[in-house]
């Protein structure tokens, strides 16, 4: 069978969140470059694989799947379902908890702190640091739940490692390439859990595929 495309660029950590979840999942796949300058996001052929013109975008096969987060679900069910725990309800439903908090409290806070300091200046803007600061604020809130939850167990949704934990990884790799990284010192068991996710090949293998464009 052929491999998965994963159509995007590693600049944009909407892609490689998925990149570590195939990796971590153990699929066969490629990443298809696409041209933001020429508007090819914008082009018939990848508005048939995401119809809202955006990255990024998997294909396995006649299947096409877009949003970051259904396309990991989807790495995971396919290679490796034991990172969503869906035979047994109880850890599946705290994955599901976490993978919520990822994008809806820890992302949201970070995204915007990334745009800022890394895509603002990249098109040729300056960094709004009201932004960052109002937002470095929010970041340190949700890092607090993530500290008492961190005492409790090794991973966030329990002793096992999820997909809830690799989601987390793309635009935390992001935040390292600002002035900001630090945030993370003030929470040990934030800092060691994050540690252990860097240890893994994985990770590892993301991170460097990130380092030109960081």
């Amino acid at each position: 069978m052929a491999p998965m495309k994963l159509y995007g660029a590693t600049m944009s950590w909407n892609v490689t969140r998925c990149a570590v979840a195939l990796e971590e999942a153990g699929a066969e796949y490629e990443i298809v470059p696409i041209n933001f300058a020429t508007a090819e996001h914008k082009s018939p052929e990848h508005l048939a694989r995401n119809p809202f013109g955006q990255v990024p975008a998997l294909q396995d096969g006649d299947l096409y799947i877009w949003e970051s987060r259904a396309i990991c679900k989807y790495a995971a069910r396919k290679c490796k379902p034991d990172l969503l725990k869906e035979g047994n309800l109880v850890e599946s439903a705290m994955v599901d908890v976490w993978m919520e908090v990822e994008a809806n409290q820890y992302t949201s806070a970070l995204d915007p702190i990334l745009f800022e300091c890394l895509i603002s200046p990249m098109l040729g803007g300056s960094t709004n640091q009201k932004v960052v600061e109002d937002n470095l604020e929010k970041l340190k809130k949700v890092l607090e739940v993530y500290e008492a939850r961190l005492t409790k167990c090794k991973y966030l949704a329990g002793d096992f490692l999820s997909l809830a934990d690799l989601n987390h990884v793309s635009a935390t790799l992001c935040l390292f390439g600002t002035p900001h990284a630090s945030v993370l010192d003030g929470y040990p068991h934030v800092k060691a859990w994050w540690s252990s996710l860097m240890e893994r090949p994985s990770v590892q293998k993301v991170a460097a595929l990130m380092k030109p464009s960081a």
